[in-house]
């Protein structure tokens, strides 16, 4: 059951009434209001715990929330308002006087609304109590009672990465097909029923080391049910690295264009994963239409009729369910997370219980891997697993279209309390998104779904660190599907969901009515009702069909106003006339249609930006997706007083002026300005951000105005802070911020009154414990080494840093942290070669070199250098000639890539005497080089290797 909302209600009121002392007139209705909630509370975890499942009750769970909710926004607005108004009610004894009147009027107000709500929750009291949750239910241990196992319990990340069993034979025959130059199959298709692997497969193939080398370039695509044509022709562009600004405004047809020529010019494969119908196919296929061509296309699709469709002598590829021995392979990489360790035995009732569960799995991949994260987090309860055996039993029946549904059902289930409305949350997001795990992380905390004193077990740890454990625990019960890893640290950085699991998240947050998922279709009917608290819109709707005063959260995903509905609202004349008439600013009546369009369009975003800043007062939660947003931020956005997340990110404003009013937003947790301007390359961000000391996430624009210097001394709780610039903020600044975890420095560094001469009578810079990322990044002008070593010497504790700027000369090894475990250099223009420094440090695993981050000629790794080293990349290196490679070292070396070093003349010798070499890939290098390494002198280097990938190398 869902109790968050009461916890982040209690955890408010508790908050509120110790920092405003003028809740003094009110104290004995909030502790009653909080004595009522937390019976409230206890009632659902007792009901929790013992699977309590009335329809009573489950009725009743939403009717708490929302009352939770009221009680929360009623005493934050108090005392916003308080707060508000005592600021400037103190200069003289006339206005403190009105103050207190002021203060009267609220406390009046305060009380009638806090003693409507008490009542309405007396009555549910009354009403749950009449049900004794001790006699209901089940007995045993439930999930509520996790928390232990939690916190003895250690990540599994196998469980993440690579479940696959029995699919080598089906990538050795579509490889095949997929490099025939010879076929005319220019369109395969794996088919097959949900859940049984086919973008599993897709994904094989796609990193596939013969596939790789083949084709000159590759895309991905996410298609699903809801075909986005735009969307997915920009995800392709993108992929192939032609996508620009401008086409992300040109007309669709120009998109497919592009794309169809690109496809026909060059070898690349294209890969639609979930495409549902012929008739999507269809509305993409101007994008494919090119006939002389060595590209090709891979689609996956439950509807094996799409590859005759598409080309009829297209390949179609039906994969199958799983045998019984593939099943339990796959059942035990998931469930037993020690059985890769030498030497360990499964238990043997177990490995009973085990195998008669995986009979009910039907050999689909996906219900055996979820049963299996559900039982991974119960190791090694034998309790615990007769208990979801017997669940199994009871879930499960024989139909093998019913298994997927009943095994999803399950493992929302066999959810504890506390990771129910994280995983509820995931139905805001469109099918296939990928979906960033900072965001979502700080959207669970700003929400209050998520806090540091939600659990006990969780003391010393912030919010942040209890929201990414409980991440975490999701994909370890498979829930989500892991797509990109921390480089530093293999913390989630992104991920999605299968669409089936997502399905289940639809149907049960609605269910429960967490949220409402808006589009065209249901714009009416949102309308009309009064207490939606969370919306989130895949695609465009007017906010003006949103009537609910109470909105907690607005996520929108398509553009404020798309294209489409921009031509929609301009009258048919205007169109006409530009459509008929080419570009010409020399022209009056060109400059005067153009103008009046654009005010057409200004007074049509100012309408939306007002409607919203009018309408939702209690707004906690404000994400855009992209797009053009009008002349400027309205300065009404000061308005929305109780916001913790707010995301402009990749809005497009004519205006670079942002308002003064923002600094209204003191409750602000997270604040993402990265806007952008049509008529300026820099952003006016005013200094006011320092009013918002609850800021624990900030991303300040690309590049700030110079003529405005932001304060940013006061917010001590900020975590991250990324495109800081020493032009438009205080370097001083940093050093009060004790808690900063993140730190991006985004053009010139320079420090004020540095002493030059003796380098430890300088404050340290950054005096944060936990800063783990630095990023320096600096187009404009190089950075004194200098001040580069004293800013390193503060940041002992860093494991990811990344240099992106002209520096000639690297830090002296003192000044490096010796945590490091990853490091990215790019343009640095190293006159020394890196090597004998970098390689001193401990841990570092992963070294990338890139465009001319070392102009010297000559390098070289000495024996017993980089211990630790996994992955090395050498980029666009334009003067190394000769690489030395001393055997002993790099003896962790996996993964090798050299791109554009052309002249780089062989490979090291000392490359043989690696072992542990996995992958080779050599792209965009000289012919010569190629053939050296693949039939001459160099093969003897690397002929232990078990992947080399050859890429771009015949044109060079």
């Amino acid at each position: 059951m869902d109790f968050s909302a009461v916890s982040s209600a209690l955890k408010v009121i508790g908050e509120l009434t110790q920092e405003v002392t003028s809740l003094w007139g009110v104290d004995e209705q909030v502790e009653r209001l909080a004595s009522e909630l937390r019976w409230m509370q206890s009632f659902l975890k007792v009901a929790d715990a013992r699977k309590v499942d009335h329809e009573v009750i489950r009725t009743s769970v939403v009717e708490i929330r929302e009352l939770a909710y009221d009680a929360e926004d009623v005493i934050e607005m108090f005392a916003l308002k308080v707060a508000s108004k005592r600021k400037g009610g103190f200069s003289n004894c006339i206005k403190r006087s009105a103050c207190f009147l002021k203060e009267g009027y609220l406390l009046h107000q305060i009380k009638s609304e806090i003693e409507k709500i008490t009542a309405r929750i007396e009555v549910l009291t009354r009403q749950l109590k009449t049900y004794d949750v001790s006699k209901l239910g089940v007995d045993g241990e439930g999930p509520s009672s996790s928390t232990e196992r939690r916190e003895a319990r250690r990540p599994f990340p196998h469980v993440m990465d690579d479940n696959v069993v029995g699919l080598d034979k089906d990538i050795e025959k579509l490889v095949s097909v997929l490099v025939d130059e010879g076929s005319e199959c220019k369109v395969l298709s794996i088919c097959g029923m949900g859940g049984l692997g086919k973008t599993t497969l897709a994904k094989k193939i796609y990193r596939q080391s013969q596939v790789v080398g083949h084709f000159e370039h590759l895309a991905w695509a996410f298609v699903s049910q809801n075909c986005q044509i735009r969307k997915i022709w920009e995800d392709i562009l993108s992929d192939l690295n032609i996508l620009t600004e401008v086409d992300k405004k040109m007309k669709v047809e120009k998109l497919a264009e592009k794309l169809s020529s690109f496809l026909e010019e060059n070898k690349c494969l294209v890969i639609l994963d979930d495409i549902w119908n012929t008739k999507a196919w269809d509305s993409l296929k101007p994008a494919f239409s090119a006939r002389e061509t060595k590209s090709k296309i891979l689609l996956t699709s439950r509807n094996k009729e799409i590859v005759a469709h598409a080309d009829k002598n297209g390949f179609l590829y039906e994969l199958q369910e799983l045998d019984y021995n593939q099943s339990w392979e796959l059942f035990q990489k998931i469930a037993f997370p020690q059985s890769n360790s030498p030497g360990y035995k499964i238990d043997a009732k177990m490995k009973e219980l085990g195998e008669d569960m995986v009979k009910h799995c039907a050999g689909l991949p996906l219900a055996i891997i979820i049963l299996g994260g559900i039982l991974a987090t119960k190791y090694p309860s034998l309790t615990e697993w007769l208990r979801v055996s017997a669940n199994v039993k009871s879930y499960l029946n024989n139909d093998k279209g019913e298994v997927l549904r009943d095994v999803l059902a399950l493992s929302y289930d066999d959810l504890p309390p506390y990771l129910r409305p994280c995983f509820l949350y995931l139905s805001h997001f469109p099918e296939d998104y990928e979906i960033s795990a900072d965001r979502l992380i700080q959207l669970w905390v700003a929400e209050g779904i998520v806090s540091s004193k939600q659990e006990e077990g969780d003391d010393g740890q912030i919010a942040e660190d209890v929201a990414e454990g409980y991440l975490l625990e999701l994909a370890e019960r498979c829930m989500i599907q892991v797509r990109e890893r921390d480089i530093a640290t293999l913390k989630i950085r992104s991920f999605q969901m299968h669409d089936l699991m997502r399905d289940v998240c639809l149907s049960k947050a609605k269910q429960q009515k967490f949220l409402y998922i808006a589009d065209q279709s249901n714009e009416c009917q949102l309308s009309t009702i009064g207490r939606v608290r969370r919306v989130s819109a895949h695609k465009f709707i007017p906010l003006q069909c949103i009537k609910s005063p109470r909105l907690r959260s607005l996520l929108l995903f398509d553009e404020l106003l798309p294209n489409e509905e921009q031509e929609n609202i301009l009258p048919l004349t205007m169109r006409s006339y530009f459509e008929n008439h080419e570009y010409d600013p020399d022209n009056p009546l060109f400059c005067f249609v153009a103008l009046l369009m654009l005010s057409v369009l200004v007074t049509k975003f100012r309408g939306i930006w007002k409607y919203m800043f009018n309408n939702f007062n209690f707004l906690r939660v404000l994400d855009y997706e992209r797009g053009d947003a009008g002349c400027k931020l309205p300065n009404d956005i000061g308005k929305l007083i109780h916001l913790r997340f707010l995301r402009l990110r990749g809005l497009y404003f004519l205006s670079s002026k942002l308002p003064s009013s923002l600094g209204n937003l003191r409750c602000l947790q997270t604040l993402d300005l990265r806007i952008k301007s049509e008529c300026s390359n820099s952003i006016h961000v005013p200094n006011v951000l320092w009013r918002m000391q609850q800021l624990r996430h900030l991303y300040l624009p690309k590049r700030c105005s110079p003529k405005t210097k932001l304060k940013l001394g006061t917010l001590r709780s900020l975590q991250t802070l990324v495109n800081f610039n020493t032009k438009s903020c205080y370097i001083k600044d940093l050093i009060s911020m004790t808690n900063i975890r993140e730190l991006e420095i985004r053009g010139p560094f320079n420090i004020e009154d540095f002493n030059t001469e003796e380098l430890g009578k300088n404050p340290l810079i950054v005096q944060s414990k936990y800063l783990h990322s630095l990023s320096i990044i600096n187009y404009e002008e190089g950075i004194d080494t200098r001040h580069l070593a004293h800013l390193l010497s503060s940041c002992d504790s860093i494991s990811k840093l990344s240099l992106d700027a002209e520096i000639r000369r690297l830090p002296e090894y003192h000044y490096l942290s010796s945590n490091l475990a990853y490091i990215k250099l790019r343009r640095c223009m190293l006159e020394e070669d890196p090597m004998p420094t970098l390689a001193k440090l401990p841990y570092l695993s992963m070294l990338e070199l890139h465009e001319e981050a070392f102009i010297g000629k000559e390098m070289f790794c000495c024996g017993q250098a980089f211990a630790k080293l996994e992955s090395l990349s050498l980029k666009e290196l334009d003067f190394l000639e000769e690489w030395k490679v001393s055997e002993g070292a790099m003896p962790c070396l996996r993964r090798l890539e050299i791109e554009n070093c052309r002249q780089l003349k062989k490979l090291p010798d000392g490359l043989r005497f690696i072992a542990t070499l996995q992958e080779l890939k050599i792209e965009s290098m000289p012919k010569t080089f190629k053939d050296k390494v693949e039939e001459g002198e160099d093969f003897c280097k690397v002929q232990h290797v078990p992947s080399i990938i050859f890429q771009n190398c015949e044109g060079y």
